[in-house]
Order: C-alpha cells, then structure tokens, then sequence
C-alpha cells in the first residue's frame, strides 16, 4: 500500500511531528528517537518533520536553519536511521527536485498557498504534497489550491488547516472548515501547534501551546481530521525557532493517547448511525 493511501486510511489518525527548523545532530535524533518509540508504542502512523530552512521569519535576526544541502543531508541520516517517512517545506522550485530526493511529502507553506509555479513544480514529483490553508483564505478556496496540483497529473494531496487572521496578532479555528475541506475528497491535517502562534508579537511570534491538547482533542472529536501536525521539541524555551509555539516533548504521548481515544470513539459512533 502506498504512504498516501496508509495515511488516507489512518485509524484513528496519522501523525506529522518533529522540530520546526532543524538543529543539531544530537537534538534531532533524541527527538526522532522518541517519536518513533511513541508510534510504534500506540500504532500511530509517523511522518518526522522538520524544515532545512524557514523562509519566513518575523526578523532579519531569527535563525532560518542551516540551508537546504546541509539540511537535506541530515534529515536523509535520520532516515536511514529510524525509517520513518519525511516532510518538510519548499519556498521556491529551484528547491522542489532536491527535498523531493530525500522526502516522501513536501509541504507548501500557508504563506505561499496561491503560489501555482511551486505548487505545480511540488506536484509534478509525484510525490505527497501538503498544501497549508493560507491565514488569509477561506476552507473553500482549498479546492482551486489541490486543483491546481490534480492538472499536472498529482491526486496524492493533503490539505492543512492552520487558522485564521483574527487580528493583527491572533489566529482562529473555524471548525466548520474541516468539513468544508474535507468535502472535497482529501485528507485533512489539522496543525496544532501553528494554529496557536500570536503572529509577530515584536522581532518574533508568541504562543499559546498550553492549549494544544485542548484543540488536538476537539479537532480529531469533529471526524473529519486525518492527521495531527504538531511541533515539538525536548525544551521549547531553547529551540531555535517557535520557542512559543512549539509542544513539550514530554507532553506527546498523553496528546497521542488522548486524541487516539477520541478517535476511537468517534468511529465506534459513526458504525453505529
């Protein structure tokens, strides 16, 4: 069966996990390590992430991570380490045929959601693309974006909601967007951890993660999420990008066992209507 198909057809959910921006070797494999004891312990399906590079950062200052070939190259390590499969970002098509080498998905970030060239160029790799909802576009306008991908020949399409504008600096989940996206055929991510950032609050973007298990919980009880992206790192107060997002590490397995319960009930229910 292929990845896409797994992940379609996760029960009750899959997972996208790791670090924003990756750092060094030791932080990222102590991290990979106790992601994959976690799935393999509670039968959940693993994708590590992590990103070579964060093209948009609220200063000039922010560290963006340590570029695409020095990046690539670790992520690939972990790899071959754990065989988990792998997601990460691309900015731009020169970038596209180098992530699609060593990624099973490449991600389209919120901010660049319309961009067609690099949603064409992700899609034309045949591999998994996930495009993130834009904080600026509504559930609806989701389809013209995996439309887009479908025209060159790519059905193997996540779609991620990671809220919306309310503000200058706070983001909103209309739960009802779930299942306006979900109408569309597509598995649907929901990213816990992005949907809580307070955007740009001075040279960088606040959080409020102590509601992540909160709206991870609310999201898998609607029955249309397949997927739960969160970011995580072993001290979110050290990590070198979203420090005031990001999960604690050590907070991840009572999230998966929470959200697994949830979703085990929700299908028990929808057997019996």
């Amino acid at each position: 069966m292929s990845l896409f198909k797994k992940l379609s057809h996760a029960s009750p959910f899959f997972l996208i996990a790791g670090p924003c921006v990756i750092e060094e070797m030791d932080t990222m494999f102590r991290i990979a390590e106790h992601l994959v004891n976690l799935a393999r312990k509670s039968g959940i399906e693993l994708i590590f992430k992590s990103s070579y590079k964060k093209a948009n950062r609220s200063s000039g200052d922010s560290y963006s991570g340590p570029g695409m070939e020095a990046g690539l190259k670790l992520l690939a390590k972990l790899k071959a380490e754990f065989g988990f499969p792998l997601l990460t970002d691309v900015h731009e098509c020169a970038e596209v045929k180098a992530a699609a080498e060593v990624c099973e998905i490449l991600q389209i970030p919120a901010f660049l959601s319309r961009q067609t060239d690099l949603i064409q160029a992700a899609a034309m790799t045949k591999r998994i693309i996930n495009i993130k909802k834009g904080q600026f576009m509504a559930p609806e306008d989701m389809r013209s974006a995996a439309l887009k991908a479908n025209a060159v020949g790519n059905e193997d399409i996540l779609l991620t909601e990671r809220g919306s504008s309310f503000g200058y600096h706070n983001l909103v989940v209309d739960f009802r967007g779930f299942a306006i996206m979900r109408e569309f055929g597509l598995p649907i991510v929901y990213d816990v951890t992005h949907s809580l950032q307070r955007p740009s609050l001075g040279t960088s973007s606040g959080g409020n993660p102590e509601y992540a298990m909160m709206m991870a919980q609310a999201a898998i009880a609607t029955g249309k999420v397949t997927g739960l992206f969160v970011e995580t790192h072993i001290d979110p107060a050290k990590a070198k990008s979203d420090a005031a997002t990001m999960l604690p590490l050590a907070q991840m397995e009572r999230l998966i066992i929470n959200c697994k319960k949830i979703g085990n009930t929700v299908e028990e229910l929808g057997a019996e209507l």
